[in-house]
């Protein structure tokens, strides 16, 4: 049964999920919104002619399989032992590298296999899909090469194992180290074992060269590192583009239909990925999505903006089912494309400027934002003083209901409050002026129509009492203080309506689906903030470390726990989830200071 066990490899380019035997299951080409040509974490239909959509490495008679990634990169190690003893270790990686001055992240996927001990029997099973699952890709083969036609790229397995072994899936003795090159459909240059042992380490040295450049808090080193390196594997390197997970249509709940396509671009998931990376001094995520973002914002021409692109940038995502799959532990649907692109979301204006403002600042960065970036804001701004007080669906993305959520207000009154930062930085008193009196005016009407009287706190939407978690959020935005008593109130109400143990609900009511099943992890780590705030600092730290037991073993969260099991559901790995990891850390460790 299928499990989120899973250990991401990726490039920045292309990306795989490996199970906990040595099984690429899920992986798309030529990006992470293409066709999946691994999909067996989905559950291809009509298999009769063997296993759909995975590439697996086996030993005969196999007994144990361990895996770790090697220090401080995305390269898997998977130790396969058979019944005799004999041990073969597998590297799973895709490569990435500096060469002739640009970074090397190629549509492809390398595994290296060396026998350890013994005389191990391995068998390579790469049978790629096509069409969502719906067929074997078609393939034709030479001495040392297998093509696999695809769609849209064809790609080539260069090796130096049995040709006649892998077409075949057949046993054969292991004798020597095999690699293995599935890549671009051209002759591959060079000795594939050399070559394919250089990039290795070329790889890691890359990995771990990235990895030296984060701020790192001194507490939970090792969780912070997976999780910042697996950030950096879901941008979309090209575009800049920042995807919300590497999945689709991991079921939120066990048969619950909220199955949904997540390899897009959010802004509000991407905002906060760099957020999180920025506290770590990860600039180059940032301004790759900047870049990604004001190519959005130009084809905007000042108008509505959409919560979701593809990586390309293309707005159109219609949603889909792909029949050829059934789906994760065969609970469909299995959709393609996300329908939210329709949504009205308002709060996408506040979060397109927080990920900008810091161009303005930091000295650091390759390109400062300027004054003509500033005006292209500004018609991002006009969108947020606009729709400030306007019903949209929400941050939970409600599909058949509206309201003028307190989130989403607050989002375009922090959208004025920075372009007024941004302006005195600039030099522009009277843009300054204008901006903060937008802001003053949009803080008026939040505090007047999102009070709850009755519990002296805020209310989610204009004009009602009930909670969601987003309320937590308004001391990040900086729109409360830690110590208002307003804040105290409100958190007091949600934590006492949403919190489940030691997991947080987004909200307890009913909605598209019904109630909710399962917590949603990223809400559990504003929880984990909002005790710190609030002096509760000791609670938090212990929530912190219990949450990180729940971490699966390479490391990382989906978006959902269920919170009576504890079973982890939802799409794999969440942007959201590690990006909770990250800043509580930060908030809560101990500081360097303390040891050195």
């Amino acid at each position: 049964m299928s499990d989120l066990n899973l250990w991401p490899i990726g490039n920045c380019q292309v990306s795989a999920l490996v199970d906990s035997a040595a099984g690429l299951v899920w992986g798309c080409a030529p990006q992470v919104d293409g066709d999946p040509l691994f999909c067996a974490l989905l559950s291809p239909v009509g298999e009769e002619g063997g296993p759909r959509g995975v590439w697996r490495i086996a030993l005969e008679n196999q007994v144990a399989a361990e895996q770790h990634y090697l220090r401080n990169t995305p390269i898997l190690v998977t130790r396969l032992t058979d019944a005799d003893g004999a041990v073969a270790e597998v590297f799973d990686f895709c490569p990435r590298f500096e060469r002739t001055g640009r970074t090397y992240r190629p549509v492809a996927f390398v595994r290296i296999v060396r026998a350890i001990r013994g005389a191990p029997r391995v068998r390579v099973l790469l049978n790629p899909a096509r069409n969502w699952g719906g067929r074997d890709a078609e393939r034709t083969s030479g001495s040392n090469h297998i093509r696999y036609l695809l769609e849209g790229q064809p790609l080539r397995l260069t090796t130096d194992a049995p040709v006649s072994h892998v077409l075949d899936g057949r046993s054969f003795r292991l004798e020597k180290t095999l690699n293995f090159f599935l890549g671009p459909d051209e002759p591959f240059s060079g000795h594939v074992g050399h070559t394919l042992a250089t990039m290795l380490h070329q790889t890691s040295d890359h990995w771990r060269d990235w990895v030296r450049g984060l701020a790192v808090p001194l507490e939970w080193q090792t969780q912070v590192i997976r999780a910042a390196i697996t950030l950096k594997l879901c941008q979309h390197e090209e575009t800049g583009a920042i995807v919300a997970a590497l999945t689709t249509s991991i079921p939120e709940a066990a048969n619950s239909g909220r199955n949904w396509d997540y390899r897009y671009c959010w802004i509000r998931d991407a905002y906060y990925t760099v957020q999180a990376l920025n506290r770590l001094g990860a600039l180059d995520v940032l301004e790759g999505y900047l870049g990604y973002l004001r190519n959005i914002v130009d084809a905007a021409q000042g108008g509505q903006i959409q919560p979701l692109y593809a990586v390309s940038g293309e707005p159109r995502l219609d949603e889909w089912v792909a029949e050829g799959l059934a789906g994760y532990r065969g609970m469909g649907p299995v959709r393609v494309g996300n329908a939210a692109y329709t949504q009205i979301q308002h709060d996408a204006y506040g979060q397109i400027i927080l990920s900008n403002v810091q161009a303005f600042f930091d000295e650091r960065l390759l390109r400062r934002a300027t004054v003509e970036d500033f005006e292209a804001l500004e018609k991002v701004g006009e969108r947020a003083w606009a729709m400030h007080d306007q019903p949209d669906a929400g941050l939970w993305e409600y599909r058949t209901r509206t309201s003028v959520h307190t989130y989403s207000s607050v989002m375009s009154w922090a959208a004025c409050d920075r372009l007024g930062n941004a302006a005195e930085t600039l030099r522009l008193p009277e843009r300054a002026a204008f901006w903060r009196d937008r802001a003053a005016a949009i803080r008026e009407r939040i505090e007047r129509d999102a009070w709850f009287e009755p519990g002296k706190r805020f209310g989610a939407s204009f004009g009602g009492g009930e909670t969601d978690a987003s309320l937590l959020q308004l001391v990040d935005m900086r729109f409360l203080a830690p110590d208002d008593p307003r804040f105290a109130a409100t958190f007091e109400a949600v934590e006492r309506e949403l919190r489940r143990g030691e997991h947080m609900l987004r909200y307890a009511a009913e909605d598209d689906f019904g109630l909710p099943e399962t917590a949603f992890n990223f809400c559990t780590f504003w929880l984990i903030e909002a005790l710190h705030l609030s002096g509760r600092s000791e609670e938090a730290r212990e929530l912190y470390e219990r949450t990180l037991q729940r971490l699966t073993p390479a490391g990382l969260l989906s978006e959902d726990t269920d919170f009576e099991t504890g079973e982890l559901w939802g799409n794999y790995p969440q942007t959201y989830s590690l990006v909770g990891l990250i800043n509580c850390a930060v908030m809560l460790s101990q500081p360097w200071s303390s040891v050195r």
